[in-house]
């Protein structure tokens, strides 16, 4: 625990508020203190936000903050004294010198994410190489092969290296120099009040080197579009819009280093089937007279084959009938789904007089019928009970 002192009657309160700057409590720990800064800087970085002289100000406010409070020195002296004490020198050691020559070591408080906002070296000045580009295409499957999966050679176009060069650029190794503006390193040190910035070489734009005599195929490049063939295993029960990831098949840098390819499944549209989720819908028209007095039917199966069902007596028309697991396979579970049977009746749109004849008569008959249902139900009625 840090001894708080008093400080003398004739300092003044401190000026700026170092621990409201970075939004952390005077009791905050070193990692705490540690976690602000990097949320904010990453915020406020100029790199991601040009031109922007408020941003600006802001960055030089929490660097400032965290110089301070990242310091037990620094900090016990600010706790004691406020600003002013660290101006007047207070302390073994004093500050005479204030902030000038201010610099905070990003890499080591950053790492890899600080890496992955502002460049691609690391704190040490190294270039890291990335990966290449990812590639995204669609591959379109039928029905049948989502049902029970299928391996497919799919064939596309990625930058791979160049066969001229090697993925070098150059025409010969003699063509290949240090860059000047930065000697080889790639990253360019600037200043900036009080602070050193580093950033991407404009001269070799991060490589290192100049290529004088560039190779005549890639054109200095490194690498060129080639044809590429991979073998593609699609799992069954696959759905309409997944996307399946082939690691180290996408485009290929001039490091060597492969991104990935995304494959989304495209499923054709079937001639017999709907799809929802892990269900089959198949639609079976039937007559009319079918649906009254009951049929059997022949539907197709996903797997191939037919099987029959039975239609009941009476069926309506929109009528869902259940084929228990034949439908897809849940890749999960690995149960299938159910087919669902929907009944749509035909409705004749043309009679011969015979045929005319014969349904009025249905007709005539079905009135009779609801007449004698209608009469039954009055007969003996509600007055009829109360009187007798």
């Amino acid at each position: 625990m840090r001894a708080d002192l008093n400080p003398p009657a004739y300092f003044n309160m401190p000026e700026k508020d170092y621990y409201r700057i970075l939004g952390v409590s005077r009791n905050a720990t070193d990692e705490e203190i540690k976690s602000a800064f990097r949320k904010l800087a990453l915020k406020y970085h100029p790199d991601r936000n040009p031109d922007n002289k408020e941003a600006e100000s802001k960055f030089k406010e929490i660097n400032e903050a965290y110089d301070v409070l990242s310091n037990s020195e620094k900090r016990r002296i600010y706790d004691a004294y406020g600003e002013d004490g660290l101006k007047s020198g207070f302390g073994s050691g004093g500050f005479n010198q204030g902030f000038e020559g201010f610099q905070t070591d990003f890499g080591d408080i950053f790492g890899d994410v600080f890496e992955s906002f502002f460049g691609e070296f690391s704190s040490r000045g190294r270039k890291k190489t990335r990966k290449g580009e990812d590639l995204k295409f669609d591959i379109e499957i039928t029905l049948e092969e989502a049902f029970s999966g299928v391996k497919k050679e799919f064939e596309y176009e990625r930058l791979d290296l160049c066969d001229k060069c090697g993925g070098s650029g150059a025409k010969s190794p003699n063509s290949i120099k240090k860059c000047p503006t930065c000697g080889g390193r790639g990253r360019v040190q600037y200043s900036q009040g009080f602070f050193s910035f580093t950033q991407t070489c404009p001269k070799c734009h991060g490589e290192g080197k100049i290529i004088s005599d560039p190779c005549g195929v890639c054109r200095g490049a490194g690498v060129i579009n080639k044809k590429n063939k991979t073998n593609i295993k699609i799992p069954p029960g696959v759905e309409d819009g997944n996307i399946l990831r082939v690691k180290g098949m996408g485009d290929v840098n001039n490091y060597g280093e492969s991104g990935d390819l995304y494959l989304e499944v495209k499923i054709k549209h079937h001639k017999d089937f709907e799809r929802n989720k892990n269900d089959l819908i198949f639609n079976v028209n039937i007559d009319v007279i079918d649906a009254v007095l009951g049929t059997e039917v022949e539907v197709p199966l996903i797997e191939g084959g037919k099987t029959k069902i039975k239609i009941p007596a009476g069926t309506q028309h929109g009528k869902i009938l259940r084929l228990s697991e034949k439908g897809m396979l849940h890749p999960q579970m690995k149960k299938r789904g159910d087919m669902l049977i929907n009944i749509k009746l035909n409705i004749p749109t043309s009679l011969t007089s015979e045929q005319k004849e014969l349904f009025l008569k249905l007709k005539e008959s079905f009135d009779k019928e609801k007449e004698n249902e209608s009469k039954k139900k009055d007969d003996g009625g509600f007055f009829k009970k109360i009187f007798n």
